[in-house]
């Protein structure tokens, strides 16, 4: 173990003080009502980015909430590496599902349990900390490093894009690494390599001009509930499958890698239904089916559905209008573009006579990813956790949306690698999101390691294939 590493762990008990302050802030990117809960993060995460020793930090307007951008680039022909992370947060209701308030980090059982604590303040924290455990012991860091912190993940990062094309030259890199993203099971060391797209809908059907009363009306009246709740059965099969119409098409063939890699995770179907609290289909789908389905299929899910009366007891109403909310998971092949117009033409298509259809979608979405299986710092990535965690990481694909990874390649010209100590079985975006104290201490050995071991490279040595015409930038600070 380094004097680095050595030094802090020492620090472990000041830095997971820090993580539980982080997480007392309510940084709820979606809900306008926590904006001034988003600017004290941005402070927080600027804050601690100067004591790590940053040279510049600042505060970077996007149009929506800000993002914190610092560099130290100070390292004379050393690779320069851009940490990406996000200090914003879902929403945390349910209120009434936690056991311990959200925003009020609680310890219980070896787990910090807080809103965002797994996605991604701590695994962010993580990065920051080793940062600032080279320039204390060493005075300097091992390479030239910038951190960019955005705002607006957990809301679809709609300014994200333009931001870093407009930041290009700030930005040049020789790799990126996120902070972000997620381990498959804690059970077994993985790394994430392909990740689903992601575009998000409102769908609102409206019958009459107004409530009507149900005795009066019902039976001749248009009920806008009855008839969403009919059409949006018509877009899955009967095990969950889409069959809208034109929503699948272009999808490429997956990796055989990845196939290779489902194949051998020893995934329990049966164990998986219980661990989230769901009785066991008939029949029991097996583990690569389902696999299938989670990394390499599209989804059209609805999360959430709402018209006419809810609250307690009765109303006698047929309401005005119903709506959705739907999220798609895309992958390989398909883009937000072509999904979206394919469900509004199929959703258009089952509006029977006498409704209004109103279809909105909301931001541009993201596109599905995989990373170059070449990619040389996603192999020194994978010897640094394999060390760290005691065993070989499989490389897996993850049904999670992260859309950084196009982003860069489009406006850097440079890979990303995903570096997270996040684990899929947090329940992050849902209640009682908790992170590892054991992934904590996991994630400052492993940053510091590969921090090392990135700095003793030489630039063109950690350089990923830039795919599909990037033109490529790099640094020479």
């Amino acid at each position: 173990m380094t004097e680095v590493e050595t030094a802090l762990l020492a620090d472990e008990p000041a830095i997971l003080s820090d993580l539980m302050d982080y997480c007392r802030i309510a940084s709820v990117s979606t809900d306008p009502a926590y904006a001034p809960e988003i600017a004290r993060a941005a402070d927080f995460v600027a804050a601690q980015l100067r004591g790590a020793g940053f040279q510049t930090v600042e505060r970077i307007e996007t149009g929506g909430h800000p993002a914190v951008y610092a560099e130290r680039c100070d390292v004379p022909g050393a690779p320069t590496v851009l940490v990406y992370g996000h200090y914003d947060v879902q929403p945390p209701d349910p209120l009434e599902a936690w056991q311990s308030p959200p925003f009020d980090p609680t310890l219980r059982d070896g787990r910090l349990y807080a809103r965002g604590v797994s996605d991604d303040k701590g695994p962010l924290l993580i990065a920051i900390k080793a940062a600032a455990a080279f320039t204390r012991v060493r005075g300097s860091l091992p390479l030239n490093m910038k951190f960019l912190i955005e705002g607006e993940e957990e809301s679809g990062s709609p300014h994200f894009a333009q931001t870093v094309a407009r930041l290009s030259e700030r930005l040049s890199c020789d790799l990126v690494l996120s902070a972000d993203g997620a381990m498959w099971r804690a059970d077994l060391p993985s790394v994430m390599v392909a990740g689903r797209g992601l575009v998000a809908f409102e769908v609102r059907l409206t019958g009459a001009g107004k409530d009507l009363h149900s005795g009066r009306h019902g039976g001749s009246a248009p009920n806008p509930i009855r008839v969403l709740t009919r059409m949006l059965a018509a877009l899955h099969d009967d095990v969950g499958r889409v069959i809208v119409p034109g929503f699948s098409d272009g999808t490429a063939v997956p990796d055989p890698a990845i196939l290779n890699a489902i194949r051998h995770a020893n995934f329990d179907p049966a164990a998986y239904f219980v661990s989230i609290g769901a009785e066991l289909p008939d029949p029991l789908p097996d583990a690569e089916t389902l696999l299938r389905r989670q990394w390499l299929e599209p989804t059209l899910e609805f999360n959430g559905i709402s018209g006419g009366y809810a609250g307690a007891g009765t109303k006698t109403v047929i309401p005005t209008d119903a709506s959705v909310k739907i999220t798609c998971r895309l992958v390989a092949g398909q883009t937000p573009d072509s999904a979206a117009r394919a469900l509004e033409a199929e959703l258009r298509r089952l509006t029977p006579t006498g409704y209004r259809l109103e279809f909105t979608r909301h931001g541009p979405g993201s596109a599905a990813f995989a990373l170059d299986p070449a990619d040389p710092a996603l192999a020194l990535a994978e010897e640094v956790l394999g060390k760290v965690l005691g065993a070989p990481p499989l490389r897996v694909a993850m049904g999670a949306t992260i859309p950084i990874p196009d982003v860069f390649r489009r406006a850097l010209g440079v890979g990303t690698v995903f570096f997270s100590f996040s684990t899929a079985d947090e329940d992050y975006h849902a209640p009682n999101e908790f992170f590892r104290l054991s992934s904590l201490r996991q994630g400052l050995v492993a940053w510091v390691r590969l921090l090392d071991r990135l700095g003793g490279m030489a630039p063109e040595d950690i350089r990923a294939v830039a795919s599909q015409g990037a033109v490529r930038k790099t640094s020479r600070e």
